[in-house]
């Protein structure tokens, strides 16, 4: 008979997976990382483009980032993306160099970092879960359809089950992670 192809549904739950992870590096830690500043779009040339496309983003020190603009006239462009991107950052020029102070995060907004993260990590796991929910469809179908037998569905939901715990398994580790991250600092 046949067996269902699952490497579809498992690079899904992965694609799911990397996007949290980039969720998660947009919460603020107190921690300079370039990937800090990754989401925010200036306006140069007359149109809207990331950060990455103008300057050149550092981390020099754990407090600082340091935003090497290139074309010295978009200076003040990026100041003000970087001010108005709503990251609570408050950038520096000097010259066509721009440092950001990162400053330290207080209990009250840890706490509220934690519950944004768990919010993105829940939204994580049900898209995972309905993935899962499609591969089990397909696999009942499949079997009802009389091309897979009743040993062949059971091994295919559980293969798609151990998917989908391995996922989570990630996901929740991730938050973890970060949790952690956002505590010590």
């Amino acid at each position: 008979m046949a067996d269902i192809n699952t490497a579809d549904f498992d690079r899904r739950m992965q694609a799911t997976h990397e996007n949290f992870s980039k969720e998660l590096m947009g919460l603020r830690t107190g921690r300079a990382s370039p990937s800090l500043l990754e989401h925010v779009q200036v306006e140069v040339y007359g149109s809207k483009m990331p950060l990455s496309q103008a300057a050149t983003v550092s981390a020099p020190e754990a407090r600082l980032l340091n935003v090497q603009v290139w074309d010295a006239n978009n200076t003040k462009a990026v100041e003000k993306a970087i001010a108005s991107a709503g990251l609570g950052l408050n950038p520096q020029p000097a010259g066509s160099l721009i440092r950001v102070p990162i400053p330290g995060l207080t209990e009250e907004r840890r706490a509220e970092l934690i519950k944004v993260g768990a919010k993105y990590a829940e939204a994580a796991r049900v898209a995972v879960r309905n993935i899962r929910r499609e591969g089990m469809d397909l696999a009942k179908k499949t079997q009802k359809d009389g091309k897979m037998s009743e040993d062949e569905l059971k091994k295919s939901e559980e293969k798609i089950q151990k998917m989908t715990d391995g996922w989570i398994k990630k996901i929740d580790d991730s938050l973890s992670h970060k949790e952690s991250e956002i505590k010590q600092v």
